[in-house]
């Protein structure tokens, strides 16, 4: 794999989501609206503290001063780090002018897929 391009939309909201491997570790570059860069989420893998046996994340995030991508950038590679046991970084910026709450809950579900999706494209392994 070179580079994953995966695209979610819902009505007038569509993210994108850029994939690309750096050696055994993922960088995801997540944008959707008007893109820039809003909050740089990084998770580790690493056995869960409730039972070993599974793999769990820790995750760390910056955000740049008035945005709000912080949940989404750090949760995104949380759930990846932990699911495809790699080091993951998630550059986030998205915007959309006067986006309600409604609107936010679609962004949220179309970047979950996105996360799903990518889950599913390196479920085999990150290609080496």
């Amino acid at each position: 794999m070179d580079r994953l391009f995966i695209s979610e939309k819902d009505a007038s909201f569509e993210v994108t989501a850029y994939v690309d491997r750096v050696g055994d570790d993922l960088l995801v570059l997540l944008s959707g609206g008007k893109a820039h860069v809003g909050a740089v989420g990084i998770a580790q893998a690493r056995p869960s503290l409730s039972d070993p046996s599974q793999t769990s994340s820790t995750g760390s995030v910056i955000t740049l001063p008035g945005h709000k991508e912080d949940t989404i950038a750090k949760h995104l590679a949380e759930r990846l780090s932990a699911k495809l046991g790699c080091g993951v970084v998630v550059v986030a910026g998205m915007h959309w002018e006067g986006l309600s709450q409604e609107g936010s809950e679609r962004v949220l579900l179309l970047c979950a897929r996105i996360g799903e999706r990518i889950v599913e494209g390196l479920k085999g392994g990150i290609d080496g």
